[in-house]
């Protein structure tokens, strides 16, 4: 009988951004402490003596995965809608060296399915993406499931 476990690794990263069009405080550069949850789905591997016995996926594995697509991409980076903003006056100066250029709006929805997308197509086929939380702050986040995306 196949036996599916699910493991989940927490990430933080800060990470500016700013919602033009939008009619409150948001529209302008704001920053947010991040908090993602990834979580993965699999079965143990359980053949004897193999390095990842009893593991459905290395943590260290999963944590590369989404250092590599999300985490050293957007940490202290200003995320901004394609567009939104004309230019910057030296905009390839130290102060606004990490410009995130996305042809979305930067909410936090948006970003979640680009999370997924991102960290998907990086998974070992053994293992499945079920579920991504984003907090945007203590209180507010977006989710991602799997199953809601067939």
């Amino acid at each position: 009988m196949k036996q599916i476990i699910r493991i989940t690794k927490i990430f933080r990263f800060e990470m500016a951004h700013a919602l033009p069009g939008y009619n409150g405080l948001c529209r302008h550069i704001h920053g947010h402490s991040y908090q993602l949850e990834v979580t993965a789905s699999g079965e143990p591997d359980n053949r004897p003596g193999h390095g990842g016995e009893g593991m459905v996926l290395d943590f260290a594995e999963l944590k590369a995965i989404v250092q590599q697509e999300v985490i050293q991409p957007l940490d202290h980076a200003l995320m901004l809608k394609e567009g939104s903003m004309v230019s910057f006056i030296g905009n390839d100066s130290e102060l606004l060296g990490k410009i995130v250029w996305v042809p979305w709006q930067p909410t936090c929805e948006n970003m979640v399915l680009d999370f997924s997308r991102r960290i998907n197509g990086k998974l070992p086929e053994h293992v499945q993406l079920c579920s991504l939380k984003l907090y945007e702050t203590d209180t507010s986040y977006a989710e991602w499931y799997a199953s809601d995306n067939l």
